[in-house]
């Protein structure tokens, strides 16, 4: 696709059903390599980047198969291994695909995940993931554009990472499940995603406290089994913000089904003070704007709270005044609107 042509100034009216995670979906299907039974994922999201961690995990050896009958299911057994490697080719289209290497190395005491881009690990984000495992007694270098880890077992120990890293937290978090004793993350991730990953670990046998705060204690199993029916993964709550967002900025009233107002409280106040009337139950949200939006100032952080900050400015753009918003994660990807005003 070249471009999209949208005509605007209609409101937006109907219903929505809320799309499974991306984020939840891509570390737990990384999760399947640390079971030897067939494991059933359902609410999978059809998206290319769940399709590339699918021929990931196809390259080394599992099935991972969407179901005829249902596409948001996908079944996965990752029973029979036999190449423990994730090549650059796979890799260099998906920051996500370092996440393989905890589950490999639990499971199988070696791995070889190429550097995403190809790159030296320096002050990477990817490092975090280097010095946790390492802590955890792997023996870890770089050899011609690939992480290479061996671990005999990895054992359980205390790690504090210099940054809070999403996908770090799940690397080892995943790696710590099969490790010999405690193992404790320190200034850990505390996003659903992390939470939902969390839990389905504990559906297969992990001993799991804590996740969803900033300290998580694992107790590492002999082994993992395949969760009883299968896990579902919770709603993609930046889908869903965005979509409520683009009501506040247009007008209109939508109904979103599958969704999780326990997820998006920052993002609801936010909307209520813009003028837009939001009500939510048990798993769905309505939202129900009819006047030009107030303004209002946001500031984007870690979660909690985060706000869906893409979709906030769209928002902006309708009100008189513009509103001032901080954006301390990515603020490359506000600078292309000259109507912002950055504070950085």
């Amino acid at each position: 696709m070249d471009k999209l042509l949208i005509r605007g100034g209609r409101p937006l009216n109907g219903e929505v059903t809320v799309s499974g995670a991306k984020n939840a979906a891509l570390p737990q299907l990384c999760a399947t390599l640390l079971c030897e039974q067939p494991v059933t994922l359902h609410n999978v999201p059809q998206l290319q980047d769940t399709a590339t961690i699918k021929q990931l995990l196809r390259h080394m050896g599992a099935v991972a198969e969407r179901d005829a009958a249902e596409a948001d299911r996908v079944h996965i057994d990752a029973s029979r291994i036999t190449a423990p490697e994730a090549p650059y080719e796979l890799v260099k289209t998906m920051r996500a695909t370092i996440m393989v290497l905890g589950p490999l190395l639990a499971r199988f005491g070696h791995a070889r995940v190429s550097l995403p881009g190809g790159c030296a690990i320096g002050s990477r984000p990817v490092d975090q993931h280097i010095k946790g495992l390492q802590l955890m007694g792997a023996d870890i270098g770089v050899e011609h554009g690939y992480i290479v880890a061996r671990a005999a077992k990895l054992r359980g120990a205390r790690i504090s990472t210099d940054m809070i890293t999403v996908t770090g937290t799940e690397n080892l978090l995943m790696a710590a499940t099969l490790a010999d004793g405690e193992t404790v993350l320190e200034n850990a991730a505390q996003e659903p995603e992390v939470v939902d990953l969390a839990e389905m670990l504990i559906r297969m046998g992990a001993k799991i406290e804590g996740h969803g705060g900033s300290r998580i204690r694992i107790v590492g199993v002999d082994r993992l089994h395949a969760p009883e029916g299968g896990h579902r993964i919770i709603p993609d709550r930046i889908e869903c913000g965005t979509f409520m967002c683009a009501v506040a900025a247009t007008g209109g009233e939508l109904l979103l089904k599958d969704a999780r107002a326990d997820h998006l409280e920052v993002v609801i106040d936010k909307l209520r003070e813009t003028g837009a009337e939001v009500a939510c139950g048990d798993d769905w949200i309505r939202v129900r704007a009819d006047r030009r939006p107030r303004a209002v100032s946001l500031r984007t952080s870690e979660y909690p709270p985060s706000n869906p900050s893409a979709g906030a400015s769209a928002a902006g753009t309708y009100q008189p005044f513009n509103p001032v918003r901080r954006i301390n994660l990515y603020p490359e990807r506000c600078r292309r609107r000259c109507w912002a005003r950055l504070v950085t």
